[in-house]
C-alpha cells in the first residue's frame, strides 16, 4: 500500500545550494579519495555515446557514502563531538559514519538492520562503532536513532536527509566534471536521495546545461513516484537486491533539490542489475553492488536514450559480500 505525506519526520534544515558542494570539496581534500573515472571503449561501442564512469568503488569504506559522512562529522562542534554521532543504515553509510568517526575521534552508533550484508557488518564493526540491530521490516529505524540520540545526547546523522551529507556526496559529481568538463547526461543511483541531489548540485555549479537524472529499483520506485505527484510518496520497505536503496522514502531536502534540479528518474529490474553487475566485472574489472549498478543500467541496458551523447554515469559503490557475489 502506498501513502503520501507531506515530509518525512526529520526536521526541516536548510537546503543546500551548489557552493556548498564545492566547500564540502575543499573540506574533504586529503580525506576522501579522488577516486578514478573510467572509460570503456566496448561500451561505448555499445550504446552509441561516450561513457564516463565514476568509480566509487575505490572510496574510502567502498562507496561514496565516506564523502557524506565525513564532511557531516567535520561540521561537528566540540560539544557534539565529545558526545558523539547516531546513524541509521543498511551498510554503506554505516561504515562511512564509523570510518569518519574513528579518524575524527568522535564516538558512533549505527543502527543497522539484523539482515544487513555481513561484510558491511563486519566492516562497520571493524571500525569501532557500536551497533544497534533492529528488524528493517518491522521497526523503524529512525525512531531508534532518535530515541538514542534523546538518550544519549549523540547527534544524528541520517543517511541522506542532512545538508552536509547532501554536500558531501555530491563532491563525487564535482570530481567527475572537473575531469571531463561538460557533460550532456548525468546519471546517478537514487535510494533517498543524497547522492542524486548532491551530484544535481554539483551539475549546476559546473555543467548548468547538463541533464541529471536518477535511477532506483523498479521494486522501490517511490522517488519517480513523488516526482510526478509533487509530493513525497512513502511506499513499503521494497523486495529488492539493490540493499542501498530500500529506502521508502525521499527526504524534505533531497525531495525538494529533485523536483527543482533532476530531470527525471527512471527504474532497473533486479534481473538488469544482475547482468551489470556480470559486465562491468568481465569489461571493465570492476566489483560493484547491486545498488552501484543501478546508474550505469540506465545507460547500458537502453533505459535511457544516450546515443551521441557524452555521459556520466556514477558507480556508487562495490560493498557486496563474495560469496552472494559469486551466487549473483
Amino acid at each position: 500500500m502506498v501513502t503520501d505525506t507531506v515530509s518525512p519526520s526529520l526536521p526541516s534544515s536548510p537546503i543546500p545550494c551548489p557552493d556548498d558542494v564545492r566547500a564540502a570539496a575543499d573540506r574533504l581534500a586529503g580525506l576522501a579519495h579522488r577516486t578514478p573515472v573510467l572509460t570503456s571503449r566496448t561500451f561505448d561501442e555499445r550504446t552509441g555515446a561516450r561513457l564516463f564512469f565514476k568509480a566509487e568503488t575505490f572510496q574510502r569504506t567502498g562507496a561514496f557514502k565516506f564523502r557524506g559522512a565525513a564532511n557531516a562529522i567535520a561540521r561537528l562542534t566540540e560539544a557534539q563531538r565529545r558526545r558523539g554521532v547516531v546513524a541509521f543504515s543498511s551498510g554503506n553509510h554505516a561504515q562511512a559514519i564509523a570510518l569518519a568517526a574513528k579518524l575524527a575521534e568522535v564516538p558512533a552508533v549505527i543502527v543497522m538492520p539484523a539482515d544487513a550484508p555481513a561484510i558491511k557488518r563486519a566492516a562497520t564493526e571493524g571500525y569501532g562503532a557500536e551497533i544497534v540491530s533492529y528488524d528493517r521490516y518491522t521497526e523503524d529505524r529512525q525512531a531508534i536513532g532518535n530515541r538514542l540520540a534523546d538518550e544519549r545526547g549523540l547527534t544524528l546523522i541520517p543517511p541522506f536527509n542532512h545538508p552536509d551529507v547532501i554536500a558531501g556526496q555530491g563532491t563525487a559529481a564535482l570530481e567527475l566534471l572537473e575531469e571531463t568538463g561538460p557533460l550532456d547526461l548525468l546519471l546517478a543511483p537514487l535510494g533517498g536521495g543524497g547522492l542524486l541531489g548532491g551530484t544535481a548540485l554539483a551539475a549546476a555549479l559546473l555543467s548548468p546545461g547538463c541533464v541529471v537524472i536518477g535511477a532506483e529499483p523498479e521494486a522501490g520506485n517511490d522517488g519517480q513516484q513523488s516526482l510526478a505527484a509533487g509530493r513525497i510518496v512513502t511506499i513499503p520497505v521494497p523486495q529488492t537486491l539493490a540493499d542501498g536503496a530500500q529506502t521508502t522514502a525521499l527526504g524534505d531536502l533531497t525531495f525538494a533539490i529533485l523536483r527543482e534540479r533532476v530531470a527525471g528518474i527512471v527504474t532497473a529490474t533486479d534481473a538488469q542489475l544482475l547482468r551489470l553487475m556480470r559486465a562491468l566485472a568481465e569489461r571493465m574489472k570492476l566489483v560493484v553492488e547491486p545498488t552501484g549498478c543501478l546508474a550505469a543500467a540506465a545507460a547500458l541496458e537502453g533505459i535511457v536514450d544516450v546515443r551521441g551523447k557524452r555521459v556520466g554515469v556514477i558507480l556508487s559503490g562495490g560493498n557486496v559480500d563474495v560469496s552472494l557475489y559469486g551466487r549473483l
